[in-house]
């Protein structure tokens, strides 16, 4: 945003601010997007997304790593999602509690057994 001016009143506070027409229409256009939580929750309602529970989210950002979030909430254990992602049971073992961060390739693997995008693996 360029070209703002702000107009102070006698006290020297913030009364108003003079922005560019285009910035004020971009504004005006958003605050008419802007739905209700109704509105919101019937768009999720009918997303193709799969949803998770608050204690998932709650965990992600406890920062609990999430590989291991999703696969406890996905109820495997490291053998079967190392199995299912064909990789050693030792290596998701690292990857779960910190030691190592799992090659590109691994979290690619993981995603795919776990069922979700790799950036939420990603910390």
């Amino acid at each position: 945003m360029t070209d703002l001016q702000v107009i102070l009143d006698a006290s020297g506070n913030p009364v108003f601010a003079v922005i560019p027409w285009q910035e004020y229409e971009r504004l005006a256009r958003a605050a008419d997007e802007t739905l209700t939580d109704e509105e919101l929750y019937d768009r999720a309602k009918v997303a193709e997304e799969e949803s998770f529970p608050i204690a998932v989210a709650d965990r992600l950002l406890a920062g609990e790593n999430p590989v291991k979030v999703y696969r406890g909430y996905r109820g495997l254990t490291q053998r079967q999602l190392a199995t299912a992602a064909a990789i050693k049971t030792i290596d998701l073992s690292q990857i779960e509690a910190g030691k190592r961060p799992g090659s590109p390739q691994t979290l690619a693997a993981l995603a795919r057994a776990l069922n979700v995008n790799v950036d939420d693996l990603i910390t």
